[in-house]
């Protein structure tokens, strides 16, 4: 017998610790879906922490060394304005995983309310609002949130609005297909024969047990509203306020410089890199653990 089969094996004779238990011990497992995690709470503590983590104040300028390169004393170099390139880059972690995280709450909470009304009510008025979701899709998402923030204003909170709306219609068709396919199942039919009235069988029975493939969905869709939210600034269409530190607003004036300052390129592009790659990581470690068909 191999290994695997040996593995496999012994994880059906163990019992079981709940869904959620047995989805950490999965996870566990999971070497790639640890590095993901590790790199996510790295990100975390370092935006949670900035200010005692920086060395320097993030607004803190200093003109006659503009450009610098790296040194002893500014490691990552400097910007146009002579501020602390690595100041601003943990500052930025702040920024930017709060425009992930909450431009995705708008999403999922909008997007799972639209959702669990059309997939259970059905009939027409699953059909007017998928009808709704499928317009929004046909736009690309970037060209969307441009539309939104031109509408709105440039802006940090706009930023924020403009992602979780783009958001809203993958959640949306995601949560549906999951009540369609609960709301026949036994539990859900046994609610109703007792009388349980709509609200109640959505409540607490669909939409906790719709749950899971929506909170992998979440987790991989910050990694994407932090690259748009970059993209955003790099257009110009972040944060205003030259003072603030947001890691696609800080690339927006590196081509101007490229050939003599290429730090002003690197290090931000490589903060947006390592960040997106470790809630991948993360969110592909969630989707195995927690999804039963992807369960090794």
């Amino acid at each position: 017998m191999t290994d695997a089969a040996r593995s496999l094996e012994l994880d059906a004779l163990r019992p079981s610790r709940g869904l959620w238990g047995d989805a950490w011990r999965r996870f566990l497992r999971t070497p790639s879906a640890i590095i993901g995690l590790v790199m996510v709470s790295l990100f975390v503590l370092v935006a949670i922490f900035a200010p005692l983590i920086a060395p320097y104040d993030p607004h803190d300028s200093n003109l006659s060394e503009s450009l610098a390169p790296p040194s002893a004393e500014h490691p990552l170099g400097q910007d146009l304005q002579g501020r602390d390139e690595l100041s601003r880059i943990i500052y930025g972690a702040r920024n930017s995983l709060q425009i992930g995280i909450i431009s995705v709450t708008i999403g999922v909470s909008i997007g799972l309310l639209i959702g669990a009304v059309a997939g259970y009510m059905g009939g027409w008025v699953d059909s007017t609002l998928m009808r709704v979701m499928d317009m929004m899709l046909a736009i690309p998402g970037l060209l969307f949130a441009i539309a939104i923030v031109a509408v709105l204003g440039p802006g940090l909170y706009q930023v924020m609005i403009a992602i979780g709306i783009v958001n809203i219609p993958l959640f949306a068709r995601l949560l549906r297909g999951s009540i369609l396919h609960l709301k026949t199942s036994d539990y859900a039919l046994s609610a109703r024969a007792l009388g349980a009235n709509g609200t109640r069988i959505l409540g607490s029975h669909l939409i906790p047990n719709a749950l899971t493939p929506l909170i992998v969905a979440a987790t991989l869709a910050v990694a994407t509203a932090v690259i748009d939210a970059a993209g955003l600034g790099f257009l110009g269409l972040g944060p205003q306020d030259p003072r603030t530190a947001e890691w696609g607003t800080m690339l927006a004036d590196a081509p101007l410089y490229l050939a003599r300052a290429p730090h002003l390129a690197i290090f931000p592009g490589l903060a947006i890199v390592l960040s997106v790659l470790g809630i991948n990581l993360l969110g592909d470690g969630l989707r195995e653990s927690l999804d039963p068909k992807l369960r090794r």
